[in-house]
């Protein structure tokens, strides 16, 4: 008996060194002050999870616009949407979207699988004509409504859109690039009654005059989780925007964000960004139908009436990027700044001091800071509330998505490897390109019309060989707590007002100026605003002059106001890498201070229409002072 206890106490000996050994683990796990918030994420999470799988299993497959029906059905006269002054209910957003399906499928001959571009601005129509589009089984283009000319045709031309439907107030834009959309056999349809221009349809007496009556489902009959249900456009390298390929299944994943962040059937949601950004259609629009609440839209953003519409409308769940929470706390203070029911706010690109004045003045609002891109196959989002942080690392998140930080060499813009030519892992605290592995989970389906741009996103042999990411260009770090915290993008481009801008493409409409030779465009940092703003230093032209007013209109006429550059630096050369690549380390450090750059100095004079040399400090100073 006792040689027998010997033999089972030497048995489990070492499982039981083991459990302590794992104990102050468990310890630190079960007391860790997150511990609840991570198990209502995971518990979260796990529940969609197996939501997404049931419907992808279903035949045909249950898409965002079969949850749409439903609600309807459960819900008709529930109000849907609030647009300035005027209310429509989730019945009457589901027959003004028939009567556009059958309008467009009598005079566009749309069908299955056919692309159409949208170009509008935010309003009613946008949700409805999408729901008609996919009634027909058809992907949107959602065109940024401030592109112009050659970007306006290269986003229509890389989707394969064969139709276009546009704003009225967008006409002259479509009349700019109308001699080539007429030549590629375009249909051009305009929201309208009447269009005296040839080759330009009116569309809105058609919708007027169809029937309201439900279509058949064979409509669409064949579409399924990997069909393209949107593009969404993203700038990049290439100089010209990237429409991402997001297909039926992107689009719930996309929707859940909401429901992830605690948003219930019962909320109010306030969406003031464009319908065309993935913040405003995917997680604002999409989220809304998945969850079956009322929509505040807004034709764009104001500081001024923010908390005015979140009275009016009970608004309970708002949407920022960086910049909306410095507005709001840049405006006068007043007494009723807390009279309000937002409980929880959805975005990205907020600065920690900012949180936390928002914070203070507009009292105890959950922030759910996110990090994500429309394209990539990995995102984080801030289920605690930690401030400064885009999420934080979790064992289920980390397994289904596998990601990690690798370390990153910033001036030959490339990640660094070892001897074996493996990349190799950030150490915890430490920033680190962050990557996602592409598995039949987590894919990357690319840029539509753009193989080569695609190829440069995919990262091989990362941890092992053979092995394939996901490059998200963005820097991150892991702290010791396990909070994940964004720390900048590298590559080519900047973000300003809440907007991607391509250098290259800055730099391209900057060199078809007559008196510029060469430009290097990039982001410098400007006190107190989020982001970066625009500036490029130019190489003029051997035996000419920089021409302020011929460089304004040029930048006028091809960029939105977000990507003109603000200050303009004259070089007589530039400093190149060892692959002929422009450097831009040491233009980003010296910024636009004339106190420190030797070089002419203009600004963007949107007054006088031209760009104006700083001929003497104060001009800097007060032109600095402006932009605040």
């Amino acid at each position: 008996q006792s040689a027998r206890s010997k033999v089972v106490a030497g048995h489990w000996l070492p499982y039981s060194f083991s459990g302590l050994a794992v104990l102050p683990f468990l310890l630190k796990t079960l007391f860790d002050p997150y511990f609840g918030q991570d198990c209502s994420y995971i518990f979260r999470a796990i529940k969609l999870g197996i939501r997404l799988q049931k419907y992808k299993k279903k035949n045909p497959f249950y898409s965002i616009l079969d949850c749409f029906l439903d609600t309807v059905k459960k819900q008709p006269n529930k109000t849907f949407m609030h647009f300035e002054g005027t209310s429509h209910s989730y019945i009457e957003v589901d027959k003004q979207s028939n009567k556009v399906a059958r309008a467009l499928k009598t005079h566009a001959n749309l069908k299955e699988g056919d692309t159409v571009a949208l170009f509008m601005g935010n309003e009613p129509s946008y949700a409805w004509i999408w729901l008609g589009l996919a009634k027909l089984g058809c992907a949107t283009a959602l065109l940024n409504f401030n592109i112009r000319s050659k970007s306006l045709l290269h986003c229509f031309s890389c989707c394969g859109a064969k139709v276009i439907i546009a704003a009225a107030e967008l006409k002259e834009a479509v009349e700019e690039v109308l001699p080539t959309l007429k030549q590629q056999g375009i249909s051009v349809y305009l929201l309208s009654e009447e269009c005296s221009v040839e080759g330009i349809n009116p569309l809105s007496e058609h919708i007027t005059q169809a029937s309201d009556t439900p279509l058949s489902a064979d409509l669409r009959a064949n579409i399924t989780s990997k069909s393209p249900a949107l593009y969404i456009y993203t700038s990049g390298t290439t100089g010209l925007p990237k429409a991402a390929l997001v297909t039926q299944e992107r689009v719930w994943t996309a929707s859940f964000i909401q429901a992830v962040s605690g948003v219930t059937s019962e909320d109010v949601f306030y969406i003031n960004l464009p319908l065309y950004h993935s913040a405003g259609f995917l997680i604002g629009l999409a989220g809304a139908i998945e969850r079956g609440i009322t929509v505040v839209l807004r034709r764009k953003f104001s500081a001024s009436q923010f908390w005015e519409d979140c009275r009016k409308h009970h608004v309970t769940v708002m949407q920022y990027i960086g910049e909306t929470m410095r507005y709001l706390c840049n405006t006068p203070m007043k007494d009723n700044e807390k009279d309000h029911k937002v409980r929880i706010a959805i975005g990205n690109g907020v600065r920690s001091d900012i949180w936390r004045e928002f914070l203070n003045r507009f009292g105890d609002v959950a922030v759910r800071e996110l990090y994500a891109a429309t394209e990539g196959n990995i995102g984080f989002i801030n289920y605690t509330s930690k401030i400064g942080v885009v999420g934080r690392v979790n064992f289920l998140h980390r397994r289904l998505f596998p990601y990690t930080l690798i370390k990153f060499d910033i001036e030959k813009e490339e990640p660094v490897r070892n001897s074996k030519g493996l990349c190799i892992q950030a150490m915890k605290g430490e920033a680190g390109l962050l990557v996602g592995k592409i598995t039949k989970r987590s894919p990357f389906v690319g840029y539509a019309g753009n193989d080569q741009q695609t190829e440069k996103k995919r990262l091989r042999d990362v941890l092992q060989k053979g092995d394939l990411y996901f490059n998200t260009g963005d820097l991150l770090r892991i702290d010791e707590q396990n909070f994940v915290q964004f720390q900048d993008r590298v590559g080519d481009t900047f973000r300003w007002k809440g907007e991607n801008v391509a250098t290259t493409e800055v730099a391209d409409i900057l060199t078809m100026v007559d008196c510029i030779e060469e430009a290097n465009v990039y982001g410098v940092k400007v006190e107190g605003h989020e982001g970066r703003i625009g500036m490029a230093a130019v190489k003029v032209e051997e035996g000419k002059e920089f021409d302020g007013a011929s460089t304004f209109s040029q930048v006028a006429s091809y960029l939105p106001a977000y990507a003109r550059p603000r200050f303009i630096r004259i070089q007589t050369s530039f400093e190149m890498t060892g692959t002929f690549k422009m450097k831009k380390v040491t233009l980003v450090e010296e910024g636009f201070n004339p106190a420190v750059v030797q070089d002419p100095l203009f600004f963007l004079d949107p007054a006088k229409k031209t760009y104006t040399w700083f001929q003497i400090l104060f001009d800097y100073f007060i032109y600095f002072f402006s932009l605040h």
